[in-house]
């Protein structure tokens, strides 16, 4: 998708069609050669936002799935508190992202595969959790997880040839 989706919802999207465009959207980041990462914003079931890894295609080292789709569900919301919306990501949000999503006040989290190398949700930090910061929000893992995982597995094997 690589851009802003039109908020119509004719049946609420689930948990698992919403890592599915996830997914989608991870595929696609392998045509410039960025990571397959994806994220989607789902809002009161609508998809507002999707996005995957454009750090090689930009040279933006901060353009991560998650901070993209956030960006442009904070447009389409009109607002940078999104309490209502649900972020799905196919790999475990880094430090940068994790930070993104609580500062963005993201109502809830869904993600594929943990990342223990830089996982900053549950392997190596818990900042959607931390009760020292000034929000918290829950987080669902393990959703299509070893389609993600695959992903990513598939990709490294390809660079390293």
């Amino acid at each position: 998708m690589g851009s802003n989706p039109t908020p119509s919802a004719v049946t609420a999207l689930t948990d698992d069609q919403a890592m599915r465009l996830a997914l989608e959207e991870a595929a696609a980041a392998t045509i410039h050669g960025d990571v397959p990462i994806g994220a989607v914003v789902v809002r009161d079931g609508a998809l507002i936002a999707a996005r995957h890894n454009e750090r090689e295609l930009t040279g933006d080292p901060t353009a991560h799935a998650e901070v993209l789709a956030i960006r442009d569900a904070a447009r389409v919301v009109g607002h940078w508190r999104l309490l209502d919306c649900t972020v799905y990501v196919t790999l475990e949000p880094c430090a940068m992202c994790a930070g993104a999503l609580v500062n963005a006040r993201i109502g809830r989290l869904v993600y594929a595969a943990t990342d223990p190398k830089a996982g900053a949700v549950a392997s190596l930090y818990e900042l959607c959790s931390d009760p020292r910061l000034n929000h918290r929000l829950p987080v669902v893992s393990g959703l299509h997880a070893e389609q993600a995982g695959e992903l990513l597995r598939a990709f490294f094997a390809d660079r390293r040839r």
